[in-house]
């Protein structure tokens, strides 16, 4: 059975447990939304867990299996129904390297990750919000997903196949609903440092960020469906 809980205030937020997801989970909760989160793995999950007490709800998820997300997505939908907001925020980025010189496997790791980890969530996700009528899908691009940089070629694309999934997407949602591609900026996280090194500093924290970026997504309705968004 469905919990008693006010639908129009549940956000499904991938890769919660550290960087930007966990910012913008902290800054919802902050405002009254249910959290219904995940992470890649048992030790990220109860690093964060304390600050998801219930009615939220953080559970070990690999985006990249289709079978994890699947059982996953059933479980939520049983509990809290579909979500106003679904925000495919969970990526991973190649180490940097001319892309000859990266082996298949770290490419197929970025790819599994930022390209079909987001199409696993909305496979089954979406349905559910559809039928209800209502919802927004953000998914993370960025500004690599935009222009490109050397030594990033497979974040890049994988980005740039983000804006033009979240694009045809779009076109297929009824009235009611929106697909966003969001270019979050550049943020002091894990994944910028790794490129940047000590200068990532220099850039806002997530903490910094989510406070911006959680109400321009908060604003986001039917009316920006398939538009290129930028925090």
């Amino acid at each position: 059975m469905i919990m008693q809980r006010e639908q129009s205030k549940v956000v499904v937020i991938t890769g919660a447990t550290r960087g930007l997801g966990r910012a913008m989970a902290l800054e919802f909760i902050n405002r009254d939304w249910t959290v219904v989160g995940c992470g890649s793995s048992a030790e990220s999950v109860e690093r964060a867990a304390d600050a998801f007490p219930d009615p939220h709800r953080l559970a070990v998820v690999d985006v990249a299996s289709d079978d994890e997300v699947k059982e996953w997505a059933d479980e939520v939908m049983e509990e809290y129904g579909p979500p106003a907001l679904l925000l495919n925020n969970a990526a991973t980025i190649n180490r940097s390297a001319p892309l000859v010189d990266l082996t298949a496997r770290e490419f197929d790791q970025v790819i599994d990750v930022n390209i079909k980890g987001v199409a696993n969530v909305i496979r089954h996700f979406v349905p559910a919000m559809t039928e209800n009528g209502s919802g927004v899908i953000v998914n993370f691009s960025s500004g690599w997903g935009r222009s490109t940089s050397p030594e990033v070629a497979p974040y890049c694309a994988t980005k740039w196949a983000i804006e033009g999934l979240t694009q045809a997407l779009a076109q297929e949602l009824p009235a009611g609903m929106a697909a966003i591609p969001l270019n979050p900026g550049i943020i002091d996280t894990d994944m910028l440092r790794s490129c940047f090194g000590a200068a990532a500093s220099s850039y806002p924290t997530p903490e910094e960020w989510a406070k911006r970026a959680v109400p321009t997504i908060l604003s986001f309705d039917e009316g920006d469906n398939g538009r290129p968004m930028s925090v």
